[in-house]
């Protein structure tokens, strides 16, 4: 029953001085919604990016470990068509798609548009593997395209609009520069990227498509990179393990010269660069809860002051230490943990507005809640201890007489 009469005293106190109590409380607010959102930020983000890396979690890359490099690349370091198959002989179970990985850029133009057009060299049946990229339209790299160095384009959906103004341009062709060959690739496929939080954020300018990579090579030469799909129900780790323990093998490299680079690693990194800066920015706003205890304990002293004669009554009537000293501490937590709800719903709030404006799920942490609803408290009890103990030694006849 006292508990709960100290509650009552409490909310009357705080509903006398409503702006004061508003204006004790902001600090705990801006501390607690801060750390709220940016925590709930920083899942979500976590979130998304798992969810993009979703089609790609049996992708990896093989290459060549520069560090171990002595001056220069020689020919025998390089991966060829021999090491390929080689490798998808001795893992046929494992190894899903295997083709080295080769690239081009080059400005292009159709009647007056102009624009750049950035090309991936990928092996047959590229697209099968491949979910995030659809074919709408025609076909993808086939084994007669690789085996034959056609000129043949899969190209992005956003270039067919913007250079022929449709979407279905099979059979039309871009002129190009590769290894400083003019050329005129076909197009046997328009293909469509799935839309992600990734494509929303690039503002390139520049045009995708994809080629057979012997275009992208010379005729012999060798690749430093092989992207292969892996067997997406085993261990992604220990596949590439087992993959680069092979080709060091084959090729007569020592340990460590050739490393691999999964879709998992690459999930794993961004995961801990979002978190640890979730963390700090979440620690530098924390210190306005920090604030917002130096403020409960300012209010509190001065309601100390103001409410003098009205301790020196209760304590006349009968009232020990004890009931004056948990009378304010139960004041300054109510302040505190009502802050702390505010903060939370306001932090919320701001998360949920964020990611609808970037457009990805919202992410709320339930434990996070538990924790800054149940730290608001430990602030209020923390700061409010030295107010409360001021008020529970007055003495009652000083108190009776103070004006």
């Amino acid at each position: 029953m006292l508990l709960i009469e100290n509650i009552k005293l409490a909310l009357s106190a705080i509903r006398v001085n409503k702006m004061r109590s508003f204006l004790t409380m902001l600090g705990i607010i801006i501390g607690i919604s801060s750390v709220i959102a940016i925590t709930s930020i920083g899942d979500s983000a976590k979130g998304a990016v798992s969810k993009e890396f979703e089609g790609y979690t049996a992708n990896m890359y093989i290459m060549i470990n520069w560090e171990m490099v002595d001056e220069y690349i020689r020919d025998d370091d390089l991966f060829y068509e021999e090491d390929i198959q080689a490798l998808k002989a001795r893992f046929p179970d494992q190894v899903r798609y295997a083709a080295p990985y080769g690239g081009a850029s080059s400005e292009t133009k159709v009647g007056r548009l102009k624009g750049k057009l950035q090309m991936s060299g990928v092996g047959a049946d590229y697209f099968r593997y491949d979910t995030k990229n659809k074919i709408i339209y025609g076909r993808g790299i086939n084994k007669s395209d690789v085996a034959g160095d056609k000129d043949v384009a899969v190209i992005d959906v956003k270039a067919a609009r913007y250079f022929f103004n449709k979407e279905d341009v099979v059979g039309k062709t871009l002129p190009v520069t590769i290894l400083g060959e003019s050329l005129d690739l076909t197009i046997v496929g328009v293909y469509k990227q799935e839309d992600s939080v990734f494509s929303n954020l690039n503002t390139s300018t520049d045009y995708s498509c994809f080629v057979p990579y012997s275009i992208t090579m010379q005729p012999g030469e060798g690749s430093s990179y092989v992207n292969i799909y892996a067997n997406e129900n085993m261990d992604q780790t220990k596949q590439a393990e087992d993959f680069v323990k092979y080709l060091n093998k084959i090729k007569g490299k020592q340990e460590g010269f050739y490393r691999y680079e999964t879709a998992e690693s690459q999930l794993g990194m961004i995961n801990n660069v979002l978190g640890i800066l979730s963390i700090a920015i979440g620690a530098i706003a924390a210190i306005s809860l920090l604030v917002g205890g130096i403020g409960i304990m300012n209010i509190m002293l001065v309601s100390v002051t103001e409410r003098t004669r009205e301790i020196g009554i209760r304590k006349s009537l009968g009232a020990q230490t004890k009931d004056i000293l948990t009378q304010f501490l139960i004041e300054a937590m109510i302040l505190s943990v009502i802050g702390g709800i505010i903060g939370t719903a306001l932090g919320i709030g701001i998360a949920a507005l964020g990611m609808t404006i970037a457009g990805v799920g919202v992410v709320v942490n339930p434990m996070v809640i538990l924790v800054a609803v149940a730290f608001s408290a430990f602030v209020g009890v923390f700061f409010g201890i030295f107010p409360a103990k001021k008020a529970a030694k007055l003495d009652p006849i000083e108190a009776l007489r103070y004006e």
